[in-house]
């Protein structure tokens, strides 16, 4: 009884946190960081690559974005026309950009994807649940089975869930290893760029803080599907820069005074 009581919560809440991974809808970046009509015009009536760039730079001044594209300039999408905020990608499946993108996710449906919106109901939810309730399908079975066809049903169900708990120990361990450095996927495999360069490790604020990001501060919503990560994903914390290295520190007090409070 206590197994089977165990086993139908742990698959409640798999079930609660895969309807909240695939319905829960990626998040577009505000309208500060789109381009106004007029700038619009301007940059795509200037045919010279260096004055674009400086469009962008100028309109970039005034927003909250560190990370820069790999020769240094301003990460800006031609298709979304908008100032790409720190960690957003344009999503080619979604055909729009995405805040702090990790990866478009084939195995869900074919409009899923993991992202800010749902990042910790993917971890913290749907996988966690998954590889407990996998666990708990790899205990040895209790009792003699005396019909040699249960046994063999019994003994292909156990190396099915075998089959899957290693594959997902593996897929889990990676992820954890991500959020405990404060990396998405995609960093993973190319650092961010900023103004003095690349830094893989730009956004890691230590482990207790790099959890405490994307779960939240109270701990217990941390294996809950309810949204409780820090920020609304147009902005990140990073390791302490100095002025002299970053000279885009010097406007953090203009952004946090406009704020970015409109929806995506």
């Amino acid at each position: 009884v206590a197994y089977l009581v165990v086993f139908h919560i742990l698959f409640v809440l798999f079930v609660w946190t895969y309807w909240k991974s695939v319905f829960t809808l990626p998040i577009q970046p505000g309208k500060k960081f789109h381009m106004s009509y007029a700038d619009q015009e301007r940059y795509e009536n200037e045919e010279r690559p260096e004055v674009q760039r400086q469009i962008l730079a100028e309109i970039a001044r005034k927003l909250p974005v560190y990370t820069r594209t790999g020769n240094g300039g301003i990460r800006f999408c031609d298709r979304c026309q908008l100032i790409k905020p720190d960690r957003c990608h344009h999503c080619s499946v979604c055909a729009m950009c995405v805040l702090k993108m990790d990866h478009h996710c084939p195995w869900y449906v074919p409009d899923a994807g993991l992202w800010f919106s749902e990042r910790k109901g993917y971890l913290g939810g749907f996988l966690f649940n998954l590889f407990l309730s996998l666990v708990l399908c790899c205990f040895p079975f209790q009792g003699e089975l005396t019909n040699g066809r249960s046994k063999f049903h019994i003994l292909f169900l156990l190396f099915v869930a075998v089959m899957f708990f290693v594959s997902l120990m593996f897929l889990f361990g990676y992820h954890c290893w991500l959020v405990s450095r404060n990396r998405s996927t995609l960093e993973a495999f190319s650092a961010p760029v900023f103004q003095n360069g690349p830094d893989k490790n730009g956004f890691n604020l230590g482990f207790v803080k790099n959890l405490q990001q994307v779960f939240g501060e109270e701990k217990k919503l941390w294996l809950l599907p309810i949204a409780s990560s820090q920020g609304d994903g147009h902005f990140f914390p990073m390791r302490a820069l100095s002025e002299a290295r970053n000279p885009l520190l010097t406007n953090e007090e203009q952004w946090e005074e406009d704020g970015i409070d409109e929806e995506p």
